[in-house]
């Protein structure tokens, strides 16, 4: 994560660019937050990120990796005022945020699609599947973090997958994954 915190080019990188990322900070919600790689490089961008995650494994497994984090002088500040985990259900949580103090962008990031070609996903994927398991609720997550967000709602896909419920408004496309983006209601 440190090399990919020097390459880090603010508004170029897919995940800026899909999340509406100008330089102004935003108030982004992770809800599923994985190993916390896409919410931690929107923090180092300047957006106030909570992580969400509702695996216990996977959530300890981020909680050691922030505390370890911490005390790089690099990287612990910015942890520090930007980033903060929660562990529970991103539907629950954001369910209480929708009127009290709704962010800007929520991020979901669900298991991707099982594959069909012989090559295997990278360890780290297969592992974390293994550990967390499929998203069979991510229709209904995305769901209430449409009806949450202020701005828009952010969908990590596999590049050539569906999209999770409907057809998004654009996409932002690397060369293995897409981010889509569904503008909300309440856009101003």
């Amino acid at each position: 994560m440190r090399r990919r915190l020097r390459e880090l080019t603010s508004t170029r990188q897919l995940i800026a660019r899909a999340v509406g990322f100008k330089g102004a900070p935003l108030n982004v919600i992770d809800a599923t937050a994985g190993l916390g790689r896409d919410a931690f490089l929107l923090a180092c961008l300047g957006c106030n990120v909570t992580a969400v995650e509702r695996s216990p494994v996977m959530a300890t497994l981020l909680a050691d990796g922030l505390d370890r984090a911490s005390v790089d002088p690099a990287v612990g500040p910015i942890l520090r005022e930007r980033f903060r985990l929660v562990r529970g259900d991103a539907r629950e949580m954001l369910a209480t945020l929708a009127e009290s103090a709704p962010p800007n962008v929520v991020c979901i990031d669900p298991m991707f699609p099982h594959r069909t070609k012989s090559a295997l996903v990278k360890k780290e994927m297969r592992l974390g599947r293994l550990v967390a398991g499929d998203d069979p609720d991510a229709a209904d997550l995305f769901n209430v973090a449409l009806s949450t967000a202020r701005n828009r709602v952010v969908v990590k896909r596999a590049l050539r997958a569906p999209a999770l419920v409907r057809d998004p408004a654009f996409s932002y496309k690397g060369k293995a994954i897409r981010y889509d983006v569904y503008p909300t209601a309440h856009q101003a």
